[in-house]
């Protein structure tokens, strides 16, 4: 058959097209799959240990920074609230939007490195091997538990401890400053009640004072009035003769 010929006979009995309704079936079934990969990723960023951030990521230690803003973005537009019908979506995403920003600031993303490769460390030294030893080296294949669940253990273990050491060092940083206050407002009652006292021995003595510029002035007046009395006594009564 020519080809203008094969051309007329599909023209004449073209292809069959999808029943009605199934592209519909498959996109309501692709949605609903959609949806529920997302509260799957609720529930993963929820489980994951809340002090590794490269765990609520899903991402490796070595992440470089453009990876940890791609991946935020990705899994924040994919668990938002507005977006996902999961009754915590909007715990998940705060607890992303937390890993993302622990991870790009640079002084707290080496805080939790430090602590979680001194994790790798004794891990390493408990199993007599270089404490440079790489996550993929053979010597670390076919353990039980495997390395990887040892590794995550001993860093959510060292990420406690170092929780624990950072709220007690704030209790105590608020306890300090509270008896620094309390001490400061010690002195300033005591500078208010010495004030009041100066102010009252202030009041004291002025009034002793007028006490006794008014005392003297009186007794001369008596003093005076007597002499008075005796004189005209004297004076006006002559002595009758014996």
């Amino acid at each position: 058959m020519s080809a203008e010929a094969s051309r007329s006979a599909r023209a004449k009995h073209p292809a069959s097209a999808p029943p009605a309704g199934i592209d519909d079936v498959e996109k309501l079934l692709s949605r609903e799959a959609t949806a529920f990969q997302r509260e799957i990723e609720v529930e993963r960023i929820l489980k994951a240990f809340k002090l590794n951030p490269y765990e609520i990521l899903d991402l490796q230690q070595d992440a470089s920074a453009d990876d940890i803003k791609k991946k935020y973005r990705q899994l924040s537009l994919f668990i938002h609230p507005d977006k996902n019908p999961h009754a915590r979506a909007p715990d998940a995403f705060e607890l992303l939007k937390q890993a993302e920003s622990q991870l790009s600031e640079k002084p707290k993303r080496e805080e939790i490195d430090a602590v979680i490769n001194q994790a790798r460390i004794v891990l390493l030294k408990g199993m007599q091997l270089p404490t440079t030893t790489p996550d993929n080296d053979p010597k670390l294949k076919g353990l039980n538990p495997p390395w990887q669940e040892q590794f995550l253990a001993k860093a959510k273990e060292l990420l406690i401890e170092e929780e624990v050491r950072r709220r007690k060092a704030i209790k105590m940083n608020l306890a300090n400053e509270g008896l620094e206050a309390k001490k400061k407002e010690d002195e300033v009652t005591a500078r208010k009640r010495k004030a009041e006292e100066d102010a009252q021995w202030g009041r004291n003595t002025r009034a002793t004072y007028r006490g006794l510029a008014d005392g003297p002035a009186t007794a001369d007046v008596d003093a005076t009035a007597v002499l008075s009395v005796d004189a005209v006594a004297t004076t006006v009564l002559p002595l009758e003769p014996v």
